[in-house]
């Protein structure tokens, strides 16, 4: 979804989005739950009664509004596909795609271990997040004792 919106859609602001988590393949299966099971009511604080279709819905909301560093594309994805998987779109693993699926990943980790040197990926971009301004922590020796750079701030030293 993040290669599309930057691809296709040209939004820059996802470049720099780092999203991990399994909580998009939670939404994903109460998606699916959801579409399987639609007698069920969902209540909201006790006040409220939506049909147990809206939950996905309604938590990826209440997820955005409480964690507002969530994914909201990533939570937003497992519901697309739960619901791919839910109409049936999307079947489940046959022994056709196991099979396939361990042949090229004993490809793709033998090509890696044979070829362990630097692979340019043109789509993956890895910058670097130190700051020379910042003191440098590293250990030394036998890893057990550390040792401190030490940065001049206006004719002063800091440890």
């Amino acid at each position: 979804m993040y290669h599309l919106l930057i691809q296709r859609f040209k939004i820059e602001y996802f470049r720099r989005v780092i999203a991990v988590g399994y909580s998009c393949v939670v939404f994903g299966w109460m998606t699916v739950l959801s579409v399987k099971q639609p007698s069920s009511k969902l209540d909201l604080f006790g006040f409220l009664s939506l049909p147990i279709s809206f939950a996905p819905f309604e938590s990826l909301i209440f997820t955005w509004i409480i964690v507002p560093q969530a994914s909201f594309v990533g939570h937003l994805s497992g519901i697309i596909v739960g619901y791919a998987i839910a109409w049936g779109l999307i079947h489940g693993m046959t022994s056709y795609w196991e099979a396939s699926m361990v042949g090229w990943i004993a490809v793709v980790s033998a090509f890696s271990l044979r070829h362990s040197g630097a692979y340019d990926f043109d789509f993956l971009e890895i910058e670097s997040i130190t700051d020379p301004s910042l003191p440098c922590i590293r250990f030394i020796g036998d890893g057990r004792t550390l040792q401190i750079s030490t940065v001049p701030v206006e004719g002063i030293q800091i440890v």
